[in-house]
């Protein structure tokens, strides 16, 4: 059954394009699958399994306390893999079809307040090559809304100065093309002045953002970027990119941007993902709503 699964892998990183994490995070679960099955459910094969056997497994993930985003993580690489094997003919019916996802509670993303950002950019400069990178990489951070993966992943020819645009691949390997502000366009340009410092040995390299040894910086580096920058702030709420990212999506929803276009920016899938920034609006919108309105109770207390 082994050539079953690597099938299933080759068919996820070759002919779909999913990232190395994601493959090896459905490596991870239908190898627990597999496990489960030979040792609680007399050595079923995934081949032979059947719709009890697949419950059993996530009810028994259920009772060993795992969060329900991970539950419905395995639940989906279950039904991908299932669907793989029907349409090769690998088996003849699909046990995953009538397999329940459990409902993830879905946090509210931590962000910045629109002063918290400004005080972050503002409090930057450019005095040498590796500051003006660093400002260039938050300020297209912010301006975008980028993952910290398609930030890092960035070249040089990735940036249209003239049309104020980035492209960018994305998860699955898809592009798209994201707008890209003023701010950020003048700290790009003034990085790219500065970023020949970096190169040695005038190698050439297609990379954006270069460290010191003109290689291009890890997802990791930049993490530690944001964090130490928001210290230097003075900024009490600490995010990370992902929070700078989660920032400009309820910022832009606050000035009244749609939720259709924030999708196709942020580059989400489903509209549903885009859909949890509605919570932080409505938190605003009754904030401001306790505060004017003539009839609000928070308002005439006392």
């Amino acid at each position: 059954m082994d050539h079953f699964l690597e099938n299933f892998f080759n068919y996820l990183e070759v002919e779909l394009g999913a990232s190395p994490n994601t493959v090896a995070a459905y490596r991870s679960d239908l190898k627990e699958f597999t496990r489960f099955l030979a040792q609680a459910r007399e050595g079923r094969t995934i081949a032979s399994a059947g719709y009890r056997d697949l419950r059993a497994f996530v009810a028994h993930l259920s009772r060993e306390g795992r969060k329900r985003s991970t539950l419905t993580r395995k639940v989906a690489s279950l039904r991908s893999l299932y669907k793989f094997l029907l349409r090769r003919g690998y088996v003849d019916e699909d046990p995953a079809q009538l397999l329940v996802t459990p409902k993830a509670v879905r946090k509210v993303p931590a962000f910045l307040t629109v002063d918290d950002v400004y005080r972050l950019l503002e409090s930057m400069d450019a005095t040498n090559e590796l500051r003006a990178r660093d400002r260039a990489m938050l300020e297209m951070l912010y301006s975008s809304g980028l993952r910290v993966s398609e930030l890092m992943g960035l070249n040089v020819a990735s940036v249209d100065a003239d049309q104020g645009a980035v492209r960018v691949k994305g998860k699955g390997g898809k592009v798209r093309e994201v707008p890209v502000t003023k701010k950020a366009l003048d700290a790009h340009l003034e990085y790219l002045g500065e970023r020949k410092k970096l190169l040695k040995e005038d190698r050439e390299e297609e990379a954006l953002y270069l460290n010191r040894f003109g290689r291009r910086l890890s997802a990791r580096w930049a993490r530690e970027l944001v964090k130490r920058y928001q210290g230097r702030a003075m900024i009490l709420k600490m995010v990370g990119p992902h929070g700078l990212r989660h920032s400009i999506a309820t910022h832009l929803l606050e000035m009244g941007a749609d939720l259709r276009s924030i999708q196709e920016f942020l580059g989400h899938e489903s509209l549903s993902t885009t859909q949890m920034y509605t919570h932080l609006n409505l938190d605003k919108l009754m904030e401001v709503y306790d505060k004017a309105h003539p009839r609000s109770r928070k308002k005439n207390d006392g």
